[in-house]
């Protein structure tokens, strides 16, 4: 009788705590998404209500209203708040964006849910970012920024984000304990803005050594973006060893085997990497002491993201080596941490496509068990890598839309392209699709198109169906239901939305400026779209009666496209006026195109989007002492403009069209062009290749002194109202814009 009693006591007590445990997540689960909601909308929160849906094996939202209350339920945190999302989109006409100052209005009384709504997810894995992005975008932001943004990937479902942040901490933590001193590793390093390519083992030493400060503050940085991301669900994808070490551990080791890279992208051998041999025990040793190291400070998900050889050459191209590396590096994690799962982007696959054939591809993907891998499909929007690799192999792999290079300011991306490829993936891309993402290399200016790949990935129609979604996407952007806005958003999605993002796409204005064949590597200023239809859509989106931040911003964004556009065919008279020597034209274009700049300038100061002002303050704020905020400032101007040093393969990879950027930078390269040219003509000469090295070397030496000497001051914050200007703008241009056709 004792012993019935006593396990009678003891089920009890286990059945109480697990009561007591069940109430305690719950709990956790709402209030994640009650301070979200405080966050945003803190003047009505008390009008939400949120309840945790019992476990069902898949994610789920339900919304309803209920005594005067919305409703919304789902099986985790992370789903109710796409539930919320949705029912702000669908019901409330408000957009969240994915910046700190993007504000909205919220109507002052909450819109009734009419039917109860219950939405499924249609896949397990929402993927978000890229290596660059942490470069190209986010490098300077601080925690309030980043947790608006954390708000926004819960906002759209996304559960695996890439949190990279800070792993330069955990660096600096196992080289020295391997024997390095404080000057090596520091060195070793790169400027902030640069670390991206720094950590997929494509340059070194450049703009070193980082700052102590630098490393301490994103070390704390991380550790609040990992835990605020965990509340949400989600699965941040850490940092592991991939085999890129210090050229001085050799010093150390001088047995490892370690390889000095191939220099990349036109840096010279000394900011090459050194590549630790993964069948070399060291590699294994540094595998555990960094993943050790990193989950004692940022905790683990047991996701780590391993890129060994993109826009590298592997030490062999044998597909039995490149199984064998694969293998080890698999084992390294697994001996590190036996719940590992390696994922990895294959951008390699279709950037290096001619020497990544499938007799390569299968033995590198397939060398350790299927379940402990995750792909990226990098760039469906061009091509699907899973299309030529028989579905990967097998390989679990998520489906991304890339749409940014380098944080590139042009209207681009192929929403109905994007539609029929994923809806054609989930009918056939194998049991072995596992999610969707997106892999943009910098936030760029057309953030509806990633909160639509994202809608793909929940199960309503909305987003199935294009014309519904356009007209819901332009309330969105509105504020509220508008004919004029509708039918702007309609014409912009049927007609100019209808390309892939390319590198190196970019305003003519933007381009180191010649006559004929652009000399710059990364200079494609061509549209597929007749301007005529965007100065239509613009005068439409000026007819339309929006007050929010997202309309204030596509007024601006639009009309600046549109008069970019235009500089483009200002600019082939002004070379046909040279070809015919006709000097009064050709002053006559030059003072247009000049003009033109200064216009896209002053409209662009009215969004704190477009403002290198900001963009160089952010860098500024993270110096502990003048000297480090000099150091970031130039960092900041050096990754935007010439990216390395002076004329190198990757000038001008990650323009943008910016307030402040286009007046002092790229209208000042036009002007040394205008003068080279007149010179030349002034001479009676034609400006040839001799005249263009001249004014070349005037170009470059200015690229350098704009970002090394920093030139010019820049106001941090927006000046003007964008509907005011653009409508002005549009008035003074649209009788020469009338007649100009932009198809090439």
């Amino acid at each position: 009788m004792k012993k019935i009693i006593l396990l009678f006591t003891l089920l009890l007590v286990s059945t109480i705590l697990c009561i007591n445990a069940t109430a305690k997540d719950t709990q956790k689960e709402i209030n994640a998404i009650q301070r979200l909601v405080h966050r945003l909308i803190p003047g009505q929160e008390e009008s939400f209500a949120f309840k945790l849906l019992p476990n069902s094996g898949k994610d789920q939202f339900q919304i309803e209203s209920k005594g005067g209350k919305i409703i919304i339920s789902g099986n985790d945190a992370n789903s109710m708040a796409v539930g919320l999302n949705h029912y702000l989109k669908y019901y409330c006409h408000v957009e969240v964006g994915w910046y700190l100052y993007d504000n909205f209005k919220m109507p002052a009384k909450l819109p009734a849910i009419k039917t109860p709504v219950t939405i499924d997810a249609r896949c397990k894995n929402r993927f978000f970012l890229n290596y660059c992005t942490f470069g190209y975008t986010m490098p300077w932001w601080k925690w309030d920024e980043w947790e608006h943004f954390i708000d926004w990937m819960a906002l759209n479902g996304i559960n695996l984000p890439l949190a990279i942040t800070g792993q330069e901490s955990i660096w600096y933590q196992v080289w020295t304990e391997l024997g390095l001193t404080d000057k090596e590793i520091r060195s070793y390093f790169t400027g902030p803005a640069h670390l991206p390519w720094h950590r997929m083992l494509n340059i070194d030493y450049w703009q070193g050594p980082l700052p102590h400060s630098w490393l301490d503050s994103q070390l704390k940085l991380q550790q609040q973006i990992v835990a605020r991301e965990r509340e949400f669900n989600m699965r941040p994808v850490l940092p592991a060893f991939a085999g890129h070490v210090p050229q001085e551990l050799k010093r150390i080791y001088p047995e490892a085997k370690i390889t000095k890279l191939g220099a990349w992208a036109g840096f010279p051998d000394g900011n090459a990497c050194s590549f630790l041999d993964p069948m070399d025990p060291l590699f294994t040793k540094i595998q555990k002491k960094f993943l050790d190291t990193e989950e004692k400070l940022y905790g683990t998900n047991h996701i780590y993201g391993v890129d060994l050889f993109n826009e590298l050459t592997p030490p062999s191209w044998e597909p039995e080596y490149l199984q064998r590396v694969s293998r080890q590096v698999y084992e390294s994690l697994e001996k590190a941490d036996s719940k590992a799962i390696w994922l990895q982007m294959t951008w390699l696959f279709y950037n290096e496509r001619k020497d990544w054939t499938n007799d390569r591809v299968k033995p590198y993907i397939t060398a350790f068990p299927s379940d402990r891998s995750l792909l990226l499909d990098y760039y469906c929007e061009q091509q699907e890598v899973w299309q030529r690799t028989e579905k990967y192999f097998g390989v679990p792999y998520i489906w991304c839309y890339l749409g940014n290079f380098g944080g590139n300011t042009m209207l681009a991306g192929n929403i109905a392209e994007i539609n029929k490829r994923l809806e054609n993936t989930f009918i056939n891309g194998g049991s072995n699709f596992t999610g969707i993402g997106s892999t943009l290399e910098g936030f760029d200016c057309n953030p509806f198109i990633y909160q639509y790949v994202f809608e793909k990935a929940w199960n309503f129609d909305t987003h199935k169906h294009l014309d519904q979604w356009v007209e819901t996407l332009a309330d969105q952007r509105i504020g509220k239901i508008d004919s004029n806005g509708r039918k702007a958003w309609k014409l912009l999605i049927d007609s100019i939305y209808t390309a892939p993002s390319t590198p190196g796409q970019c305003p003519l204005i933007n381009v180191r400026p010649t006559f004929g064949k652009y000399r710059t590597y990364y200079a494609n200023p061509r549209t597929k779209y007749d301007n005529k239809n965007l100065l239509d859509a613009t005068e439409l989106l000026l007819a339309a009666d929006g007050t929010n931040q997202a309309y204030s911003f596509d007024v601006a964004n639009i009309t600046r496209q549109l008069l970019s556009n235009y500089f483009l065919q200002v600019f082939k008279d002004y070379e046909q006026a040279y070809n015919n020597r006709n000097r009064q034209t050709m002053k006559s274009k030059e003072k247009e195109m000049i003009g033109i700049m200064d216009d896209v300038d002053r409209l662009l100061a009215s969004q704190p989007t477009f403002l290198v002002g900001k963009w160089i303050a952010d860098a500024r704020s993270w110096g502990a002492t003048p000297a480090e905020a000099n150091y970031f400032e130039s960092n900041a101007r050096n990754l935007i403009t010439t990216w390395g040093d002076k004329d190198m393969l990757l000038n001008d990879y990650a323009s943008r069209t910016w307030a402040g950027l286009t007046k002092t930078f790229y209208e000042k390269r036009w002007e040394m062009f205008f003068t080279a040219v007149d010179a030349a003509l002034d001479k009676n000469q034609t400006f040839d290749n001799e005249h263009y090295n001249v004014y070349k070397e005037q170009v470059t030496s200015f690229e350098k002194e704009w970002w090394e000497k920093r030139i010019g001051t820049f106001n941090p914050k927006p000046v003007g109202d964008s509907k005011t200007i653009a409508k002005e703008l549009v008035n003074q241009y649209k009788s020469r814009i009338l007649g100009k056709f932009t198809v090439q």
